[in-house]
């Protein structure tokens, strides 16, 4: 996924990611005193080193098994940011696969319909005494940190949170970022990609509530740990895997759907 908050071409993304980018293209692109520059995006949750008179993601550098990785889903009372907002936000820290930290928060909302109510179970009087939306952003982007950001159909969740900060007054997302559904496409044939179907088929979270954002959390982290212990042998950092994860070659579906 293109991160419109980098102050990079996508190209120098693919080399930051790859085979370095050049110090004098990166002070170049950056416009600025890069020392700074580079303190301000670690800030916004990207990490950048130097090896050799290059620069890159560290994540090139972390193996999986050392990465911090962070499982985010959200609800919210519609799909448009310039109109919605969040209603709920939860998310699980994963290093070496295990759960190392956790975070799950309501949002006070005075404006949810009844067909959200329907869909996820959370209505504005649920949300009455809960923080304010830009508390909740605000512990929920310390709680990131660098962490790589992970989620299904990660576009959504990362758009949505990196425009709700901006529309705050905090910093957007700089974080790497991974999406769940993409990663499954490539480790776990499957009939269909959507979270309910792949819990039912792989049977992830047998308590799972569909639509609660920590439920779903809990079921993405079930599937992402699937997919890690699926991965060739030869995908051995974070970079790796996100690049695998966009690039590698698809499972064949089943032709029949065998929940019919």
């Amino acid at each position: 996924m293109p991160n419109k908050n980098l102050p990079f071409s996508q190209k120098s993304i693919i080399n930051l990611a790859t085979n370095g980018l050049h110090a004098e293209t990166l002070q170049r692109e950056l416009e600025g005193d890069v020392e700074y520059e580079l303190e301000l995006l670690a800030a916004q949750g990207l990490n950048l080193v130097e090896k050799e008179a290059r620069y890159y993601f560290e994540t090139k550098f972390t193996p999986i098994e050392d990465a911090c990785f962070c499982i985010v889903d959200i609800e919210t009372n519609g799909s448009k940011l310039e109109k919605h907002q969040i209603i709920e936000l939860a998310a699980v820290k994963v290093k070496n696969k295990k759960i190392i930290g956790r975070f799950e928060s309501l949002i006070q909302c005075d404006n949810i319909n009844e067909h959200i109510t329907e869909i996820t179970g959370i209505s504005e009087a649920d949300t009455k005494d809960a923080p304010k939306l830009k508390q909740v952003l605000y512990d929920f982007k310390n709680f990131l940190a660098d962490a790589v950001f992970v989620a299904h159909d990660v576009k959504f969740d990362y758009s949505f949170i990196s425009g709700s900060l901006e529309k705050v007054g905090l910093m957007p997302l700089t974080n790497r970022s991974l999406c769940s559904i993409d990663l499954a496409e490539r480790t776990i044939s499957s009939f269909r990609y959507g979270l309910k179907y792949l819990n039912d088929y792989l049977e992830l979270h047998p308590e799972a509530t569909h639509h609660r954002a920590m439920s779903d959390v809990i079921t993405t982290y079930k599937l992402f740990i699937k997919s890690l212990e699926n991965l060739p042998d030869d995908i051995k950092t974070v970079e790796d895997l996100i690049a695998f994860s966009k690039q590698g070659k698809r499972l064949k579906r089943p032709k029949i759907d065998p929940l019919a």
